[in-house]
């Protein structure tokens, strides 16, 4: 039972409530008394005693609070304000909120409530939200009126509602179990002279932020600022803010990329702990390592990456045998040899789980001493490696492999468009050792593709910027037979990683000796030699037909049957599509009906590379499973225990989810400077093509730059146009003309919305100015 000496606990939960309740209206306190006026204040703001009496028994929800502790808590008049209390603890007692013992009471257990679900709640613009519930098909949606104070991300619980007209279940917020963002972004805004609001990102909350005076940290009116939430109590009142970091004023490129970051939960800075740590990091290699690993400083070794990288985790090897066998040397930074697992270092990569690439900036998952220094492998600097050697027959097929701690030096740095013109016959001192590359990897691209694999082009667009970080200028990255060469490289080290997990296991099987004997040899991994895979699931059957009926009006024909699709039909569709100008729309949304690939040691296969096993080895400066894989492998090999099966399985999950933030944030700065690009374009027409068809208009993708906008119904203003969903056209009731799918069209930049990220044109003919 809650004792008299708690009522300062509940007059202080009380004043809290109230003070955010009346933060713009004055109502605070009462003139003379300097006291809260709760009869005046719930008249005033139409706030109910159940409500504040639900919000005192939640913040002791695990006691028993006696009736008068209660009733005394609120000050009420004692005639009038007995008969009310009384009456609204029995409204509570009747609905179940509460439940009574010996005049004593507490929250309902809601965990015993058949009707009250768990799940993680999901925001949306218009303010109604969603429950994930993980035994659910379909997520329990939860009208604005009934979210309370649940925000984006949070773990709560949801009171199943009596069936709507709707088929979808409905529910109501009744808890919220643990907030699920440590920080938000949004605009400082000043309402007074001690009024300060925070206006949130649209992505990153839905509800405007009341922040005390205190908790500024001087931020001024119209900066972006970052945040956390300090506490809100009540739905009618707003949530409370501590002001974290000022990202700079509102619309400067630094600001809008860093909102870009902070709405994905992260953040570009390391901690000083980190940094100092990092910046301790050995740059010399010890004698004994060079003594221990094998040493291949003498082999011709380059890199091959981007004009503007910096962080090179990469670097390849080949010669020919006297069989005429390949020699396939994939070096790889030994990042695993410098980042010890469970120091500071590993928590914070872990926690980041990948790099983020943004149009101008790399935000890198190790501080750029280590990224772009220690572990790169920068050309002429001896640097520890990680190999993977592979024999390959000509004909494409592996006969041996061995992976192995090196020491190599990398003897040129390559960019992409280098080693193009040294395929297409350009003079070069490594120009034999490029062009075998480009000879087996031809071979294995085409082996690979036979096999089952899916041979997806997304475009990548690119921006020239100026000093200050505006786009000058935007086109689409072109796609090398040198980028392929890469690619199969990788591939080819990353699926023999995989297999030598499976060989390790076959290997122990066959041995059958000890506990083991007359056993599969644990062939799923879970207890002898876990790995963390990279999967990828079969496409949804239902996402594919939807494909099918789009591209049917452009003369291709796509058919699902029993629910079943090849490799060999998608890459058909593929075809078909890159002779039409929706190439990469149709791509696009192939891309879209696949699952995500993710990390996870329980092995499925990978559909889109058709391999049946897989892992990601070759990028551990910037991709945390990668890091992980290299310690799995070098503990095996030295016969020791690694990470275990359910260790992997959180692993897999937390580094699935931050790689889904990163593809996010990558895609809204892409975004952004389309839109400020087209921006400084207003009133300038562009040729497109329709990439999608609805009700409300047509999304056009311009040729050259890869942007997309909308044209809205109500801006075709020579005709009403109807919208006819079988033809994927809107067509004009009185003259007849048509929009489709696929046709070209010319437009005119009429708005862009660079907080909304949005760009809305007109056709060129419009009458609208």
């Amino acid at each position: 039972m809650i004792p008299v000496s708690c009522l300062f606990d509940y007059q202080h939960v009380l004043n809290s409530i109230y003070q955010q309740a009346f933060r713009y209206s004055g109502i605070i306190r009462n003139s003379c008394t300097n006291k809260i006026d709760f009869t005046y204040a719930m008249k005033k703001k139409k706030i109910h005693l159940e409500d504040l009496i639900m919000e005192l028994l939640e913040r002791h929800s695990e006691s028993w609070v006696a009736r008068d502790t209660l009733r005394r808590a609120f000050k009420l008049p004692p005639k009038k304000g007995d008969e009310r209390f009384n009456k609204a603890l029995n409204r509570l007692l009747k609905q179940n909120r509460i439940v009574e013992k010996n005049d004593t009471y507490r929250i309902a257990d809601k965990r015993q409530d058949g009707n009250v679900v768990e799940g993680v709640f999901t925001s949306t613009r218009s303010g109604t939200g969603y429950v994930k519930v993980e035994d659910r098909e379909q997520d329990i949606r939860i009208p604005s009126k009934h979210t309370g104070t649940a925000l984006d991300k949070d773990r709560v619980r949801a009171a199943i509602l009596p069936k709507s007209r709707s088929d979808r279940e409905e529910g109501k917020i009744v808890d919220v179990i643990s907030r699920g963002k440590k920080f938000f972004v949004g605009t400082f805004h000043k309402e007074g002279k001690s009024t300060y609001l925070i206006i949130p990102d649209e992505k990153s909350a839905q509800v405007e932020f009341f922040v005390h005076p205190d908790n500024t940290k001087d931020a001024r009116h119209n900066d972006k600022v970052t945040f956390r939430l300090v506490d809100w109590l009540h739905p009618r009142s707003l949530p409370e803010a501590e002001v974290l970091e000022n990202l700079g004023k509102k619309g400067t490129n630094n600001a809008s990329i860093l909102s870009i970051l902070a709405e994905n939960e992260m953040q570009a800075a390391f901690p000083p702990a980190v940094e100092e740590f990092a910046e301790s990091v050995a740059v010399d290699i010890h004698e004994k390592e060079y003594k221990r690993r094998k040493d291949i400083r003498d082999w011709e070794v380059f890199t091959i990456d981007p004009h503007d990288a910096k962080d090179f985790d990469d670097a390849l090897s080949i010669s020919v045998r006297d069989s005429g066998n390949y020699y396939l040397g994939v070096h790889i930074a030994d990042v695993s040899y410098y980042v010890q697992q469970d120091r500071i270092l590993d928590k914070e990569a872990r926690e980041r789980g990948t790099s983020v690439y943004l149009v101008d900036r790399t935000i890198p998952m190790l501080p750029e001493c280590l990224s772009n220094g220690v572990c790169s492998l920068r050309p002429n600097e001896d640097k520890l490696a990680y190999s993977c050697f592979m024999e390959i027959t000509p004909d494409g097929k592996r006969v041996g492999y061995s992976i192995e701690e090196t020491v190599i030096n990398s003897s040129m740095r390559f960019t992409y468009e280098e080693v193009q013109e040294i395929i297409d016959g350009k003079g070069h001192k490594h120009e034999t050792s490029v062009r075998t590359l480009a000879k087996m990897t031809a071979m294995l691209t085409e082996n690979r593709f036979r096999q089952g694999s899916i041979d997806l082009d997304t475009p990548e667009p690119r921006f020239r910027l100026d000093e200050h970080g505006r786009p000058l200028g935007v086109y689409v990255k072109e796609r090398l037979a040198a980028h392929r060469l890469v690619e199969e490289c990788m591939l080819m080290a990353n699926k023999t990683v995989s297999e030598h997990v499976t060989r390790l296991r076959e290997q122990e099987k066959s041995r059958g000796d000890g506990q083991n004997k007359g056993k599969d040899g644990d062939k799923a991994g879970k207890t002898r030699y876990p790995f963390l895979y990279r999967i990828h699931d079969r496409p949804n059957p239902e996402k594919l037909k939807n494909i099918g009926e789009n591209v049917r009006p452009l003369g291709i024909e796509f058919h699902v049957s029993d629910g079943k699709v090849t490799a060999d039909q998608i890459n058909s569709l593929i075809k078909q599509a890159n002779k039409t100008t929706l190439k990469y729309a149709i791509n696009e949304l192939i891309l879209r009906s696949m699952a995500k690939a993710v990390y996870s040691p329980k092995n499925i296969g990978h559909y889109g590379l058709g391999f049946r096993e897989y892992a990601h080895f070759t990028s551990p400066i910037r991709r945390y499973p990668d890091l992980v894989v290299h310690r799995l492998l070098k503990q095996y090999a030295a016969g020791l225990p690694g990470y275990s099966f359910q260790e992997l399985i959180v692993l897999g999950d937390h580094c699935s989810e931050k790689e889904r933030d990163a593809v996010i944030a990558e895609r809204d700065s892409i975004k952004l400077k389309q839109v400020e690009y087209m921006t400084e374009h207003i009133g300038d027409t562009f040729g497109g093509v329709i990439s999608g068809v609805t009700e409300k208009g047509l999304f056009v993708l311009l040729n050259e730059s890869y942007c997309e906008g909308m044209i809205a119904v109500r801006d075709l203003d020579d005709d009403y146009y109807v919208y006819e969903q079988a033809r994927h056209q809107l067509r004009g009731r009185s003259r007849g003309k048509s929009y489709r799918l696929g046709d070209d069209i010319r437009v005119k930049v009429a708005r862009t919305d660079i907080e909304q990220r949005q760009i809305d044109f007109l056709p060129e003919q419009s009458g609208k100015k």
